[in-house]
């Protein structure tokens, strides 16, 4: 039974920009009991598997609980006078573009606005810049240059209300599932047709109408061929046009490009086009897939002309929908997280923008020109242009392109202070200063979700150890370096009120983004705000925009952008012949500093792997579970293979989550060419070039501990258990001792060892125990060793003397490897109530199982698991 002593608080997960609400109760032991809020807009009760989980990493394992300054502790108040003179005698000697925060969508819009209030209008520089940059800087261009300004239209009503959904680079099924959810059911309630277009088969393309799976990259020449089709049909909708410019350039501009470089049937993009042309609501929701490439505005654009000439925006079921991958990616955007913009989508570039806030904030200066974006941030930290850098919540010497010149370029600067909840990180390893913040579950303040939504972050555990807000650490370096009366924040709420009112002086100059109705919002209002959808004035809620025709350009039409289709910007060659796409999975989040911490989510996927396709699989001599070397121009990984028809010849996927803590050999940006929209500066991550050849190591190893284990191998991965870690391995070199070997690799130098030896077959297994429990154990061999994983992770900490066998007893059942997160549901599980239950649909696994019954994100799987057990009964 709960405990029912604490209060149920509400707040709002941590994960994808869904912005999902949830109900929070601390156990009383440091942990947190987490459920979806029924009453919140986003999700009405529903949450993923992630945030199902987030009760399992919230605990103090690994935390950062103090400052710290070459490694070793030190007082708040030394490490704060450190950063502070370092930035000023900094900026004192080599002006403020010498310095640069970069900063993340995990901070707080309260946070995110007294870093930009410090760096834009105190230290005088725009070298501020977000791992949004990464995610959807090409969404924001392409709103402002056909809205003028960064304005989503929609809400995720619309997803409900639309006649046709199509899913453009965004495996939603995966990414955002709460959202495909109600996709599905909405078609389940009134017929709503759903399109995917990926040039991967992903699991948002079970059950769909058509998936067309395009040529990488070629979204522009398939959405110009669309503007052509609805310009031939007739389809253009002549009263709208009257409140568009550029549509006849646009027109043309796509008459210029073939669909045919699309790859797709002329069957395919007829059907498409018909469908698109005679669905009245289309909502086209895009992602990463459209954004993270070097014509990503382009292609946001070519996506946003269609629905501008037809008219197909602001109307309920209607418009073009870019959704987010951070939580606060869109509070972000608001707050001028990127080093281009204002706060409150002011324009850095527009003179009376910035007069008008230098004048609000009565800063000394503000910043006049665009500041560094990411990816030419850290090149001017590598070359030393900038030589103090501030890196907020974010691991970019992971999860930038180029990473290894990343990670260099932050080793070889003058001054990095890092603020994090941890120390392990590739990024946090390399600061000279660390300053331990709160994190989720004891942060407050607000986020803004995909749709425009603001909600409110609540804290419902205290903040550990030395832990401070970030909003509180930076405006601590403002008053220390002077700025006392301007960073004199006592609380959230007060920034939070400041906030708002500089967005109704946005509001007076024109501009879309106000939320002044809630500047004189008390601290007792704020504690208790509901969700709410922006611009809010006077009392009243904001809902879609565009219908009456009113966009924010001079003038107040709305405008169409010529584009044509450009082919990605790296070049397949003789040398690296495979087209690398990246992106996310089902139970992973980033970099996996939360979710790496909950074993359900660890145990899905375990370890990273590259999905190729059968016949390259075959070329290259790849068989499944092999091991696989990638080199491109910039860096070189390894990965498990997976042969999969899913992604097409030529093509290769794989996940980026991986690091120097969980799988060095797997840092999948450090082959990701460094090459940058031209307008947007987002970096192309679905499109470099790569070699892909079979690793043939000395030997491979399966290890499970009840303590942390990092292998000294060519390859390894591991992952955390429910009894401690697992880990996957392979080395070039044969040891030439196994037992010395595996008790360097579990650090257990005294531990009474079973052993078992094949040396012909060149085989070993050792098995620690000490009193009568196993500790840790290895098996290996010059192949993948066969043996039952998920068994063998459930036994450190237990009575296991047959551990060996590496089987399960005939009277354990062995679930099998996890397919449902939520319910912790193995495939054999699965397998087993199919046959003994006669069990003939997805709905009939739930209702047994309770499998794919929450979040839905492994239906697909479990429509494959089915159709696979169902053939092979029909064959017998």
């Amino acid at each position: 039974m709960k405990d029912q002593s604490f209060p149920e608080i509400r707040s709002t997960c941590p994960y994808c920009g869904v912005g999902c609400g949830v109900r929070l109760r601390a156990d009383g032991n440091g942990g947190l009991d987490v459920r979806g809020d029924p009453d919140h807009p986003a999700n009405f009760g529903k949450l993923c598997s992630k945030g199902s989980a987030l009760g399992e990493t919230v605990g103090l394992d690994g935390r950062l609980l103090s400052p710290r300054i070459h490694g070793r502790d030190a007082s708040w108040d030394e490490a704060l006078e450190l950063v502070a003179d370092r930035f000023r005698d900094t900026v004192a000697r080599h002006g403020p573009d010498s310095v640069a925060f970069y900063v993340s969508g995990q901070l707080l819009t309260e946070d995110y606005y007294v870093a930009n209030k410090l760096m834009k209008g105190y230290i005088g520089s725009a070298n501020i810049d977000t791992n949004s940059r990464l995610c959807m800087a090409s969404s924001v261009a392409g709103h402002k240059r056909a809205f003028g300004t960064d304005t989503v239209p929609g809400t995720y009503e619309d997803l409900e209300e639309a006649d046709l959904v199509v899913l453009v680079g965004s495996n939603l099924a995966w990414c955002h599932p709460v959202l495909h959810q109600r996709i599905l059911a909405a078609r389940e309630a009134r017929g709503t047709r759903l399109v995917v277009i990926d040039p991967r088969r992903t699991a948002s393309c079970d059950g769909a109408d058509m998936h067309l799976g395009l040529a990488a990259g070629s979204d522009a020449a398939l959405f110009n061929g669309l503007l052509s089709a609805i310009d031939a049909a007739g389809a253009i909708d002549d009263d709208f046009s009257a409140h568009i410019t550029g549509m006849q350039d646009a027109i043309a501009a796509a008459a210029l490009d073939d669909d045919a470089a699309t790859g797709l049937t002329r069957a395919q993009l007829d059907a498409f086009y018909k469908l698109w042309i005679g669905s009245r609501r289309v909502v086209t929701v895009y992602s990463q897939g459209v954004n993270q490439s070097t014509s990503g505005t382009d292609k946001v654009n070519a996506i946003v002309n269609c629905h501008l000439a037809t008219g197909r925006i602001g109307l309920p079921g209607t418009g073009p929908f870019s959704v987010t991958g951070q939580p606060n990616a869109m509070g972000g955007r608001e707050v001028g997280g990127l080093a281009n913009t204002l706060a409150c989508h002011l324009d850095l570039e527009n003179p009376d923008h910035r007069a008008a806030v230098h004048q609000f904030w009565d800063s000394p200066v503000i910043a006049d020109t665009p500041g560094k974006k990411a990816v030419d941030m850290f090149r001017a930290v590598g070359d030393g242009r900038i030589r103090a850098l501030w890196i907020i919540h974010t691991n970019p010497a992971v999860t930038m392109p180029d990473a290894d010149a990343v990670r260099d370029a932050i080793a070889g600067c003058d001054f990095v202070v890092v603020s994090d909840i941890t120390a392990q990180t590739d990024t946090a390893r390399l600061a000279h200063v660390l300053l331990p913040a709160t994190a989720w579950g004891e942060k407050d303040g607000t986020v803004t979700n995909s749709d425009r939504t603001i909600s409110r972050q609540r804290a419902a555990l205290p903040a550990p150890g030395d832990t401070r807000p970030d909003w509180d650490i930076i405006a601590e370096i403002g008053r220390r370096m002077g700025h006392a009366a301007a960073f004199d924040y006592a609380s959230p709420a007060e920034i939070f009120r400041e906030y708002a009112a500089l967005s109704g002086v946005a509001g007076a100059l024109g501009r879309d983004f106000d939320i002044s109705g809630k500047a004189e919002l008390g601290d007792s209002g704020y504690k208790t705000m509901a969700p709410f959808r922006w611009p809010f004035t006077q009392g009243r809620q904001g809902g879609r925009f565009f219908a009456d025709g009113q966009f924010y350009h001079d003038g107040g039409k709305g405008r169409m952008i010529p584009v044509r289709h450009r082919a990605p910007g790296s070049t397949p060659t003789a040398d690296t012949p495979f087209r690398l796409n990246t992106g996310r999975i089902r139970d992973q989040w980033h970099t996996m500093t939360r979710t790496a911490l909950s074993p359900r989510l660890s145990a899905h996927l375990a370890e990273p792997y590259l999905e190729i396709h059968p016949t390259d699989a075959a070329r290259l001599h790849i068989s499944p579970a092999d091991l696989v070397h990638l080199h491109s121009p910039h860096g070189r990984a390894i990965l498990r293979a997976r042969l999969t028809d899913a992604v097409q010849p030529g093509d290769v996927f794989a996940p980026m989550h991986w690091t120097g803590e969980t799988a060095p050999a797997a840092r999948i940006d450090a082959l990701v060419a460094p090459l940058t929209d031209p307008v947007s500066g987002q970096p192309e991550s679905k499109a470099s070039v790569v070699s892909v050849a079979r690793f043939d190591p000395a030997w491979y190893g399966f290890a499970v501990s009840s303590q942390p284990l990092s292998p000294d191998s060519a390859y390894w991965a591991r992952a955390r258990t429910r009894t401690g870690w697992r880990a996957e391995m392979a080395g070039a070199t044969l040891p030439q001792d196994w037992e010395n070997y595996a008790r360097g690799l579990f650090d257990l130098p005294q531990a009474q060892a079973q052993v078992m030896l094949d040396a012909r077959r060149g085989r070993a297994r050792i098995a620690f125990h000490h009193d009568g429990k196993l500790l840790a154990a290895l098996f290996a061999g010059p192949e993948p060793v066969a043996l039952k994983r998920e068994f063998l992770a459930t036994l450190p900490g237990t009575a296991a003397p047959d551990a060996l066998t590496g089987h399960p007893p005939a009277d354990r059942p062995d679930p099998g490897p996890l397919v449902c997160s939520c319910f912790n549901v193995g495939l054999n599980t699965i397998l087993a109530a199919i046959e003994d239950q006669h069990l003939m649909s997805v709905e009939a696994i739930g209702t047994a199982l309770e499998a794919g019954a929450n979040c839905g994100s492994c239906r697909p799987e479990l429509a494959g698991i089915l159709a696979s057990a169902l053939s092979k009964e029909a064959a017998e």
